[in-house]
């Protein structure tokens, strides 16, 4: 469906995509990963046409990119965008008509979509009459409503509260489940472990690791304790068959040494805290990327850090 060779994006002196290669195959929930500023955008900015790579080929629907395959795709751009004086319906039928759709189609699914999102009442009022989060799901709804092939979802979390977020997520996986392709692009490692299968992380414009998601985290899952704890956590830091302990609150992901006596650091566990979960051979998908950047010999982003 979806494929970049060695694609390259320059914007003076930065290299903002540096040989990127991926392929994405029919079907399915595809992560384009990364701390902000990794070159996630500029990559789906070049698929879109938008901007022109300066060295590389971009393949859509096995073809050289051209007008006619984006009609086929359905692009959530990071930089939100709607004619806030317009009514939210009449912009949607607009925004379908662009799309190829026919008014009293656009108008239909458009009702049936804002029904479906709770935003059935709001059809004949200004963009500007609706909240931040409202607003993301009329844009939501003109991303799909020409059910597109290919949908391309860049940040689609960021400013949604925890009930769009998820209501968004259910919408994804349907979408899935009904056979169409996603690319969700997102620094948030989190919201990926539970939609993705297939991921490509990205640091500095660079690939660093791909492939199936399940088989990554088998892959990295070693010497890892995943710790619900609270309590004295330099107990933890300073046995000696520790070698890292990270704290998300009261969250604990520990690397252990190999060959290290499990029991023993559960036992420490205990006797300096409270321990709700003890799982073993469980890395997160924020360590692993964090482990492979360092294993590229890269400074990892302050941000994907805050983020994750």
């Amino acid at each position: 469906m979806l494929e970049l060779k060695n694609v390259v994006k320059n914007f003076d002196n930065i290299k903002a995509v540096d040989g990127l290669s991926m392929m994405i195959e029919p079907g399915g929930i595809y992560g384009l990963l990364g701390p902000n500023g990794a070159g996630k955008s500029t990559t789906i900015r070049m698929i879109m046409g938008i901007i022109q790579p300066d060295d590389g080929e971009i393949m859509l629907f096995d073809e050289p990119f051209n007008e006619k395959a984006k009609e086929k795709i359905g692009y959530l751009p990071e930089e939100r965008g709607l004619y806030r004086r317009m009514k939210v319906l009449d912009h949607l039928v607009f925004l379908g008509e662009i799309k190829g759709i026919k008014a009293d189609v656009a108008r239909k699914r458009a009702m049936e979509w804002l029904e479906r999102v709770d935003l059935k009442d709001w059809a004949d009022k200004n963009v500007d009459a609706l909240s931040k989060g409202m607003q993301q799901k009329v844009q939501f709804i003109s991303t799909i409503l020409h059910d597109p092939e290919l949908v391309i979802l860049d940040e689609p979390f960021t400013g949604l509260d925890p009930i769009n977020t998820q209501f968004l997520k259910d919408i994804v996986v349907d979408m899935k489940d009904h056979g169409k392709t996603i690319i969700l692009s997102t620094h948030l490692m989190d919201q990926v472990e539970k939609l993705c299968e297939k991921i490509c992380l990205i640091n500095k414009g660079k690939k660093v690791l791909e492939g199936n998601l399940s088989d990554i985290k088998l892959d990295f899952s070693r010497n890892v304790i995943s710790l619900g704890f609270s309590g004295d956590i330099s107990a933890l830091e300073n046995h000696p068959e520790v070698e890292k302990v990270r704290s998300f609150g009261q969250d604990i992901s520990i690397t252990i040494k190999e060959g290290a006596d499990t029991d023993s650091i559960l036992r420490t566990a205990i006797d300096n805290g409270k321990v709700d979960r003890f799982e073993i051979g469980e890395m997160s998908l924020h360590d692993i990327f964090i482990a492979k950047v360092k294993e590229e010999g890269s400074e990892v982003e302050d941000e994907i850090i805050k983020n994750s």
